[in-house]
C-alpha cells in the first residue's frame, strides 16, 4: 500500500527546504499545501509569534470512521545547523547528505511517514478513529512548539512521535529530564604580569570546580556536561569573569536534583578557595517520561509490529523530545523509530527501506487501536 517512489521523491523535496529553528515557514506553508491537497484542514497556533519565531505549529485534524479513542501523531518542522543549502544524495538504498550540511532526516522522515500513512487511508478506506496531526517548531531549540501547543485542541487519548533513531521498531519508552545550567563565575582583574596577587582568576575557579566534578556518565540513567565556557580577553589581564553553559540529565528527579546540586557545588567550593563568586541558574527545561510495559499503548505496538512484521524493541533514551512535553501534558506518547541515522552531522543518512518500513509500521499502530 505504501508508496515507495511517492515517499523518495516527497522525502527529497522536504529536505531541501531550509528549515531551521525559528525558521520553519517555507516548510510549514509546503506542509500547509500538502494537507489541503488531500482536503483536509490545517491551522496554525501563536507559538511562532510566543517564541519569536516565523512559524507556527501546524495543526490538523482527520476525522474518523471507527469508534475508537483518538490518536496524536507528532513530528518536528525544524532543523539543526549546518541545514542551509542541502543537497540530498541518493546512494543505492541510502539517502546521506553531500558532507556538507545535515540531511535534514530528522526530522523530515518523521513528517514523510505520517504524510504517506495519511494517504494510504484515505487511498484504501481502512478504519481508523479521530487522528490529530500535529507538526512542530523549535523542538531543537528547546522543545519550544510543543511546550507552546495548546493541548486543549488536542482530544487524544495516545501520541505516537515520529522522532527517534535505530531500527524500525524500536521505540522510546522512557526518557530523562534535563536540566539547563547556567554559571557566572566571576573574579578580580588586575595586571597578570606586575601585580598577579592583586587578581582572582575566575578562570581558575572555573577549572577547579569542573575538575573536581562528576561528569559524563554518572549511572544508568543520569549523565552531565560542561559545553561551553567563554572567558578572558588578553594574556596579561588575570580573568575576572567566565561564563559556562553546561547540562544535567536524569531519569529519575531525585538523581537529576543531586547532580545539579553537585555542580552548583563544585563552583560554589572552588569560588571560596581563590576568593571569587558564583552566580548559578538552573532551569527543569522538560521532565522525564516513562511508560508502563502493561500499558494499552504498548498493547497497541506490540499488535502493530506483528502487523506490520517488525521486531519492537521498547528501550530507554538518554535524549529528549517532544515526547517528554506531550506526555507531561496528559497524553500517554512514546517516540517511534523512523530509521534515521548519524544525525546532528554531516554523514547523517537514513535508508530507503527503514522509511518505507516506517510508514507501514505506522500505518499499522493507526489501524491496531481499539
Amino acid at each position: 500500500m505504501v508508496n515507495r517512489q511517492r515517499m523518495v521523491d516527497e522525502f527529497l523535496e522536504l529536505v531541501r527546504i531550509d528549515s531551521l529553528t525559528y525558521k520553519e515557514k517555507e516548510m510549514a506553508e509546503c506542509l500547509k499545501a500538502k494537507l489541503s491537497n488531500m482536503g483536509l484542514s490545517v491551522e496554525e497556533d501563536d507559538a511562532g509569534i510566543k517564541i519569536g519565531g516565523n512559524s507556527g505549529n501546524l495543526i490538523c485534524k482527520i476525522d474518523g470512521n471507527k469508534n475508537v479513542p483518538a490518536v496524536l501523531l507528532m513530528a518536528h518542522m525544524d532543523t539543526v545547523t549546518p541545514g542551509i543549502g542541502k543537497k540530498p544524495v541518493i546512494d543505492g538504498n541510502i539517502i546521506r547528505t553531500d558532507g556538507t550540511t545535515v540531511l535534514g532526516g530528522d526530522d523530515a522522515a518523521g513528517i514523510e511517514c505520517i504524510l504517506e500513512a495519511i494517504r494510504v487511508l484515505k487511498e484504501n478506506n481502512l478504519p481508523h478513529g479521530d487522528i490529530f496531526v500535529v507538526f512542530t517548531v523549535a523542538e531543537e531549540g528547546g522543545l519550544w512548539g510543543a511546550k507552546n501547543l495548546d493541548i486543549s485542541r488536542i482530544n487524544a487519548k495516545y501520541a505516537f512521535v515520529m522522532d527517534d533513531g535505530g531500527n524500525i521498531g524500536h521505540v522510546a519508552v522512557n526518557a530523562p529530564a534535563q536540566n539547563k545550567i547556567d554559571v557566572i563565575v566571576t573574579g578580580k582583574a588586575a595586571h597578570a604580569g606586575m601585580e598577579p596577587e592583586k587578581g582572582v582568576s575566575a578562570i581558575q575557579i572555573a577549572a577547579e570546580a569542573i575538575s573536581n566534578m562528576k561528569l559524563g556518565r554518572i549511572d544508568d540513567e543520569t549523565t552531565a556536561n560542561v559545553g561551553v565556557i567563554n572567558g578572558g580577553q588578553a594574556t596579561n589581564i588575570i580573568c575576572d569573569k567566565v561564563e559556562i553553559k553546561a547540562e544535567a540529565r536524569s531519569r529519575d528527579m531525585i538523581k537529576l536534583q543531586s547532580q545539579t546540586e553537585h555542580m552548583k557545588e563544585c563552583f560554589y567550593n572552588a569560588a571560596q578557595k581563590y576568593g571569587g563568586s558564583i552566580d548559578f541558574k538552573s532551569e527543569l527545561l522538560y521532565p522525564s517520561f516513562s511508560i508502563s510495559e502493561q500499558d494499552d499503548i504498548i498493547k497497541i505496538l506490540k499488535e502493530a509490529s506483528k502487523k506490520a512484521g517488525v521486531e519492537l524493541v521498547l528501550e530507554a533514551t538518554g535524549g529528549g523530545s517532544d515526547t517528554n512535553i506531550i506526555n507531561s501534558k496528559g497524553i500517554k506518547a512514546v517516540d517511534v523509530s523512523v530509521g534515521m541515522d548519524k544525525v546532528h552531522s554531516v554523514e547523517e543518512q537514513i535508508c530507503i527501506d527503514d522509511l518505507v518500513k516506517a510508514a507501514e509500521f505506522l500505518i499499522a499502530i493507526i489501524t491496531s487501536i481499539k
